[in-house]
């Protein structure tokens, strides 16, 4: 499985976050800490924002080792986001391929995925069906990850066509595992499915830990929350300064050994960031959507 980490704040250099740490999305790349497999070397993605110049993100791909990347090594110093998406790939579902690499982007959106699809190849036909003729053309690559998103923005877009609101994101995530469960159900397929998921907008962000099956636990997912995100002689800290300033990280590790500036998402919850960088944790209960709109099954809290 992948790693990832997701970041949205005031505007941080990338170098940051994707190397200056000692435990850094490129050192996971070659010496993950929490996952069996250490390596995650086919391929990686980062995406940022620069809404001063276009609402839709940049995206650099490439099937590399992140850690063998010389124009990423380039690039990082030089770069500042307040909405940043990096992934490091261990492929499962399809070859290591440009069109596999994490993010995938749609026009103002980015996803990317720490798991997979169990049983994929027996809904993957179900689940194209399922799509608008727009979502359906859209796929290019082989991924259950792109797959996924392509549900996603199919429900998001048929429920809100042009504004879209932290709780409109949330709400399409969850009726996407809904839908997801319902085609495994049919199919009968009995293998879980890890749902690590981080989807943006660059002005809000949705991220999910979940695993389908009662007695499985999803990959490890923590976030971090402060004033500014700061990085001395490798060491980064959650530094509260008291300014209007805000910063929050979701990462599949720990970027350090400080508990104090880490907080373990709890299994099959979802964290969200909103526009105004508000930061709750909900549980997902998705087997009681059918209970309304947003139902989460202890009531909506938005």
């Amino acid at each position: 499985m992948c790693r990832f980490l997701a970041y949205i704040g005031a505007p941080i250099v990338m170098d940051k976050l994707l190397y200056q740490p000692v435990n850094s999305l490129i050192h996971q790349s070659y010496h993950a800490l929490e996952r069996h497999d250490p390596v995650n070397a086919d391929g990686f993605g980062v995406g940022w924002y620069m809404p001063e110049i276009d609402p839709e993100p940049v995206l650099f791909t490439s099937i590399q080792p992140a850690w063998h990347n010389r124009n990423l090594r380039s690039l990082a110093p030089r770069t500042r986001s307040g909405c940043i998406f990096a992934h490091v790939r261990a492929a499962g579902t399809g070859e290591v391929s440009p069109r596999n690499c994490h993010p995938f982007q749609y026009k103002q959106f980015l996803m990317m995925h720490n798991g997979d699809i169990g049983g994929f190849g027996q809904i993957k036909r179900d689940l194209r069906e399922r799509l608008s003729n727009e979502f359906y053309d859209w796929i290019k690559g082989e991924t259950d990850s792109e797959y996924f998103f392509a549900l996603f923005l199919d429900n998001l877009f048929k429920a809100h066509q042009t504004e879209h609101h932290y709780s409109d994101i949330a709400d399409a995530l969850l009726q996407s595992i809904r839908d997801l469960k319902d085609l495994l159900a049919c199919r009968g397929v009995k293998s879980a499915s890890y749902l690590n998921l981080a989807v943006t907008n660059g002005q809000c962000l949705i991220v999910t830990r979940y695993v389908t099956g009662s007695t499985k636990q999803p990959p490890t997912l923590y976030h971090s929350e402060g004033s500014r995100f700061e990085v001395v002689d490798g060491i980064p800290r959650m530094v509260q300064t008291g300014i209007q300033e805000h910063a929050i990280l979701v990462v599949s590790e720990k970027l350090t050994e400080a508990r104090e500036d880490w907080h373990e998402v709890p299994r099959n919850h979802l964290i969200a960031v909103t526009e105004d960088l508000r930061v709750p944790l909900l549980p997902i209960v998705v087997w009681e959507w059918g209970m309304g709109h947003g139902a989460w099954g202890m009531g909506r809290v938005w």
